[in-house]
């Protein structure tokens, strides 16, 4: 066997080979580090050399990039101010041309405005001439219902001094029907109870209304009780009123019938039945069947609602009655020659603005193309100047221009 010796690091026993080998391992270590050591050191140089070399070529390259984009702005500006110069040279020549067309035009559409001005003030005249004519008529007819107004007035006043004799000697008369009343009264007659009511029914309607004419049905004559004559303050009659009265404790389904065939006799508008009793639903008065009833208290509120909307009635229908005249007038100055001739000269100013506005229109529209050309090759002409620095220096290294950009 080999002999052993101590590892004088571990101090155990080992081969004499193996110490060797040790010996050798330790020294290949031990040479191994020192090298890695001298590497090392020579990569941290290498480091720094190639750190330093990065920031000089850093350096130079924003040099280069701050150099070209000051040739590239500075060739931009010339480019733009040709291209600006060249566009103004353009418009200035075109505005002048625009400014002599403008002039005309405003020397045009004076001579326009004032043929139009002529033809207010000749539209003016006869509206005026038409107007004064109207209130000429007016004045005529003002002065002929005053007249007829103030006639009607002293007739009414007439016929109310003689309703107010007709009155005293009917009141007379009345007392003297009133005390045989009561003594038939007594009796329960029926009839003669249906006669004071009519008389009183009419002394109502004769008080509330003194301008109309209230007159009573002969007896033996189809036509109810009373005939009312609504009349306007003109003392015009408008339209009749029939009126029935009733003195009964029950409502009868006849009398509506009856009515009606009287009003149609008469040639009434209207027809009223005057009870004590009303039909059934109704509590004091309304229409029914065609005619209408109430209670002898409402018997002056329903006449002057009926008595307003006939005269109503009236007053429109004499209302369409004069329009008829104003159409004819009308009529007449619109198929006068006066009044073709006015159209026809309106329509030949119109029609020669149209004329001037096509030429105008045609004329700014070879403008604006010859304009739009212009811009087009101008804008053309920038655009490839641009594009072909981009090609030289980069995209990177121009400044980015949105009008010469795609859109989105």
């Amino acid at each position: 066997m080999p002999d052993n010796i101590t590892c004088p690091k571990c101090g155990a026993e080992i081969p004499l080979t193996d110490a060797v080998t040790h010996s050798l391992r330790d020294e290949f270590t031990r040479e191994f580090a020192s090298k890695q050591r001298v590497l090392e050191e020579k990569m941290a140089a290498l480091d720094k050399q190639f750190a330093l070399k990065q920031r000089q070529l850093a350096e130079q390259k924003a040099a280069m990039d701050a150099e070209i984009n000051q040739r590239v702005e500075t060739e931009r500006r010339k480019l733009t101010d040709a291209a600006l110069t060249q566009a103004r040279a353009g418009l200035a020549v075109e505005m002048d041309d625009l400014k002599t067309q403008l002039a005309e035009r405003a020397k045009k559409l004076g001579e326009a405005q004032r043929n139009e001005l002529e033809l207010r003030k000749a539209q003016r005249a006869l509206e005026e001439r038409a107007a004064n004519i109207d209130l000429e008529l007016a004045r005529k007819l003002d002065a002929e219902r005053g007249k007829v107004h103030d006639e009607a007035r002293r007739k009414t006043l007439e016929e109310q001094q003689f309703v107010l004799a007709d009155k005293e000697k009917l009141i007379s008369a009345m007392k003297e029907q009133i005390e045989a009343l009561q003594q038939k009264a007594q009796q329960g007659s029926q009839q003669m109870q249906g006669e004071v009511m009519e008389v009183q029914l009419e002394e109502v309607l004769r008080a509330a209304f003194p301008l109309d004419e209230i007159e009573p049905v002969p007896t033996g004559v189809r036509g109810a009780d009373l005939l009312q004559r609504v009349r306007n303050p003109l003392g015009e009659t408008c339209a009749t009123i029939i009126w029935e009265s009733k003195r009964t404790k029950n409502w009868a389904g006849g009398w509506t019938g009856k009515l009606k065939d009287d009003q149609r006799a008469q040639g009434a508008e209207l027809a009223v039945i005057v009870s004590q009793a009303l039909p059934e639903g109704m509590a004091h008065f309304g229409p029914y069947e065609g005619v209408w009833a109430c209670g002898f208290a409402y018997v002056v509120p329903l006449a002057s609602a009926l008595r307003n909307g006939l005269l109503q009635v009236a007053a429109a229908r004499r209302a369409e009655s004069g329009k008829g005249e104003k159409m004819e007038v009308l009529y007449q100055f619109i198929t006068s020659p006066q009044f073709k001739s006015q159209v026809e000269g309106v329509l030949e100013a119109f029609m020669e603005m149209k004329s001037d506005l096509d030429s105008e229109r045609r004329a700014m529209e070879r403008l604006w193309k010859k304009r739009e050309a212009q811009l087009n090759r101008v804008l053309n002409g920038t655009s490839g100047q641009y594009g072909a620095l981009q090609g030289i220096v980069g995209s990177a290294a121009l400044p980015e221009i949105k009008a010469l950009e795609l859109g989105e």
